[in-house]
């Protein structure tokens, strides 16, 4: 039996149903945003206003920047030393406005006198001679700026070093990545070391494998790194130099000078920054960057062209290998990260709408919380208005499905409808975490990340253990700090000791530490197992200290290898390095090492350190988890990666967020209703033309389509009828399942996951045609469908007016009432159809396919 609805919706998910009702039919779907298509009128006015806007901010000053210091400063005089200098000069346009703007690609250099350095159309000044010369840049309206440089040691044929010049050019032109020569086995014979962490390494492939083939000291340009470099001997990678570039000439010199690898005392570099490292800027405005190194020494470097760049959103912004931010037309905000021998940073731009500028404080809605504080503060910066609130019931069915992971009931829905309190929303949040669907459907969410899943076929007693702890520890609201606690330092047998079997499904230390890190410090360091993090600062060292708080920790069978108890072990904590072998003490991330006392359990230490209110990483990670649970995305975007390369879209938020959470004694039921009562999580989401492109700011909220517990859940509650799981007493709903380990063709298909990983991105929220397929026409849904017992049976059978019960079916599945198109269509479908338990089916199966159904709008 197949069915077919038409479904109109709004990008909020939500819209008018109408039936068709052809049996045999297809079934379309049609979403129409809001504000998508503007009128032509409206379009031409918009490109007169953005012109007007454009000439009435005129150029007033330009100022040239230095990259020392802290801050980007106007400068009278620098210096280059050496002929491998190179400097990036930032050219700041003041407008009459009081804006500032990126003038470095719109101005014309010239340097005076000729031969000391020269400057090219982006500011790059590369040294041509010793001596002091004065760079003018002048803009197109007469207004110029002027800087002094000296040139030094550029007569002076200084030796090259292959860890600091070399190796970052490979870097650079990506020849040590993982897709080429860096990746384990490397390239056609050839490896190097993933992103030049292992220099020496690289050093000594370079120079003694395959005979010494790959140089020739008699002729530098005849030598096959040259020579595959630049394509002229056929190279996979294509060419990745010229000949007439800084790169080459670098690199040719290295070896006529005898290839050396370095003193070994020559300074280090210690830190990178950015300039500017944040910046306001137009829809399509462009920001030429510079990068600075300091080294051990105290002294700097412009390596701007040497610095590797990427976009965290390259649908917001593009960046050039040189530094050049291009901003793709679109408003919020975008980071560029900036890497450097394994020191990274990152380039912020906020890109304003504009649409409130001219609003006034009482047009803006007041703050309940700091998340309503925070978030306004922003959307008023970028001039994006925020939706106005949701009604009632969208509230209610929202709330209740974030909260309890549930559609609320026909009884709820009238209760609310009735209720005339002000305080009404806040008494429903409060009685929603006091529920057992509350305990129920976050122990499933925490279950599942802590990996509680079987090793048979057949349910076990240790997972049915683990999932009581995890639901009794919600249900009672264990403070959080308290429950990772008695995670990390859980001992003893399963069954006495539920939280043990963490230990059992992360068997080995690297997967507990990147467990732990990645669930509650949100700091993915799986990369540092085997080479420096290529993305953030954590090196092998970082993660070998980390992991010597597991070190110590065994296990014992009592006799029975499938119920094995945990233990530390008694002696020092202490793990391996493993390039260097050297012995390291226990260290949290960014933490000084700690001297753990043989007698102690060194997991204790670890948790003293984690749950310490002062840890930079705890408190935010899991504030971040649950905003994006609630939200439907993070701040930070995965919710567990949270690297200085991947900033919060909003980080006053989070930080304001983060510190009420340790304030509260790490309360997690407080933070959710910090969360829910907020205007921000109430507002409406149907986009408009001013936040239709907004996906960082909430200025609206963003549909998330149902989890597939919930959804399946749903559709039995709609549908009156239950989905049996093997093992679990009948009526056991999808969000009570203590494991991932059932088998169910629908919780598949709509993504739930394995529990293999920590990951919550193994939770797949994609639509997919099996999805569509399964929903339409598969047996399971016409079984649900056309149960004697179900709910189409009870309403055919039931004597009110066919008004009654499709107003009651809505309040059921949707939580509203129907507009009276909806209304309309389904009373005169069910009209003309004879058989009323079909036309009911019909109907039934119209709203569960609905887009409004499968998300949480």
């Amino acid at each position: 039996m197949s069915r077919c609805c038409m479904l109109s919706t709004s990008s909020s998910g939500r819209g008018r149903l109408t039936i068709a009702g052809r049996r045999g039919a297809g079934h379309r779907s049609q979403r129409r945003h809001r504000g998508m298509i503007a009128h032509p009128f409206k379009i031409a006015l918009l490109v007169l206003l953005l012109c007007g806007n454009a000439s009435a901010s005129e150029l007033v000053s330009l100022r040239i920047e230095n990259q020392a210091g802290d801050e980007a400063k106007s400068f009278a005089a620098t210096t280059l030393v050496g002929r491998d200098a190179r400097l990036q000069l930032l050219v700041t346009g003041e407008l009459s406005d009081g804006s500032q703007l990126d003038w470095t690609h719109q101005v014309n250099y010239a340097a005076e006198p000729p031969g000391i350095a020269d400057i090219n159309d982006s500011g790059l000044v590369t040294p041509l001679a010793n001596g002091s010369v004065t760079i003018t840049a002048k803009s197109e309206n007469g207004k110029a700026a002027q800087a002094t440089l000296q040139v030094t040691g550029f007569d002076q044929n200084a030796a090259v070093s292959f860890p600091s010049q070399v190796a970052p050019i490979f870097t650079k032109l990506g020849c040590n990545g993982g897709g080429c020569h860096g990746k384990a086995s490397g390239q056609n014979g050839f490896k190097l070391s993933l992103l030049g962490f292992e220099p020496q390494a690289d050093y000594e492939r370079l120079i003694k494998e395959s005979r010494s083939r790959r140089m020739s000291l008699a002729a530098p340009d005849q030598s096959l790194l040259l020579l595959k470099a630049t394509n002229v001997s056929p190279h996979g990678g294509g060419q990745r130099l010229d000949r007439d570039s800084h790169e080459y000439r670098l690199i040719r010199r290295w070896i006529s000078q005898g290839m050396p690898y370095g003193s070994g005392d020559e300074p280090q570099v210690v830190s990178i920054d950015v300039f500017p490292d944040q910046r306001r800027l137009g829809k399509t405005d462009s920001q030429q960057l510079a990068v600075v190194a300091t080294y051990s020494d105290d002294s700097t470097e412009d390596v701007t062209q040497a610095t590797v760049y990427e976009s965290n959103d390259t649908e917001m912004a593009d960046v050039t290998p040189s530094g050049l931010v291009k901003l793709q037309n679109m408003v919020g905000d975008v980071a560029v990260m900036a890497r450097y021998q394994g020191h990274v940073t990152a380039f912020r731009a906020d890109i304003p709408l504009g649409a409130t500028d001219n609003w006034t404080e009482d047009q803006w809605p007041e703050p309940r919380n700091v998340i309503d504080q925070f978030v306004y503060q922003k959307l008023k910066s970028l001039g994006i208005p925020p939706a106005p609130e949701c009604d009632d019931a969208t509230y209610l069915r929202r709330v209740t499905l974030d909260i309890a992971g549930r559609l609320p009931t026909l009884a709820e829905v009238q209760q609310f409808q009735q209720d005339t309190r002000e305080n009404k929303r806040e008494t429903l949040v409060d009685r929603l975490l006091d529920s057992d669907d509350y305990a129920h459907y976050f122990a499933r969410k925490w279950s599942t990340i802590l990996r509680n899943r079987r090793t048979s076929g057949s349910l076990q007693l240790p997972n049915l253990a683990f999932h009581r702890w995890i639901r009794e520890s919600i249900r009672e609201n264990k403070p959080y700090d308290l429950f990772v606690r008695e995670l990390m330092t859980a001992s003893g047998s399963m069954i006495s000791n539920p939280p043990v079997a963490w230990f059992k499904q992360v068997p080995d230390t690297n997967q507990r530490v990147e467990d732990a890190a990645q669930l509650f410090l949100g700091q993915r360091i799986q990369c540092a197992r085997c080479h420096h993090h290529p993305y953030e600062k954590w090196s092998q060292k970082n993660y070998a200290q980390l992991s010597a708080f597991f070190t110590l920790v065994s296990t014992k069978t009592n006799g029975d290898p499938n119920e094995p108890a945990f233990f530390s072990r008694v002696g020092g904590a202490a793990a391996r390095h493993p390039k260097t072998n050297q012995s390291l003490p226990p260290a949290g991330l960014d933490s000084a090492e700690l001297s753990v006392p043989s007698t102690d359990d060194p997991r204790v230490h670890l948790a003293d350190w984690m749950t310490d209110p002062e840890n930079p990483f705890f408190a935010r990670s899991l504030a971040n988890r649950y905003w994006k649970h609630f939200m439907g995305r993070g701040i930070v975007e995965p919710e567990d990666d949270m690297r200085v390369t991947n900033p919060p879209s909003n980080p006053e938020l989070l930080d304001a967020m983060a510190q009420s959470f340790v304030e509260s004694g790490y309360d997690i039921k407080s933070l959710v209703r910090m969360i829910c009562r907020s205007r921000v999580y109430s507002s409406a989401a149907d986009a408009n033309e001013d936040n239709l492109g907004d996906r960082r700011s909430y200025s609206r909220f963003y549909p998330k389509r149902l989890q597939a517990e919930v959804l399946l859940d749903a559709v039995n509650q709609v549908t009156l009828s239950t989905t049996p799981f093997a093992g679990m007493p009948a009526g056991t709903r999808a969000i009570e399942l203590p494991d991932t380990g059932f088998s169910s063709y629908f919780l598949d298909v709509f993504g739930e996951p394995n529990s293999a990983t920590a990951c919550e991105c193994e939770r797949s929220q994609e639509a997919n045609l099996a999805q569509s397929l399964h929903l339409l026409n598969s047996d399971e849904m016409q079984k649900k469908l056309a149960a004697d017992g179900g709910r189409a049976a009870k309403l055919a059978a039931d004597g009110r007016s066919d008004e009654d019960k499709v107003r009651e079916l809505y309040l059921i599945a949707l939580s509203r009432q129907p507009q009276p198109a909806e209304l309309t269509a389904a009373i005169n479908y069910l009209a003309a159809k004879e058989n009323k338990r079909e036309a009911y089916e019909d109907v039934v199966w119209t709203l569960v396919n609905s887009k409004e159904f499968m998300f949480n709008h």
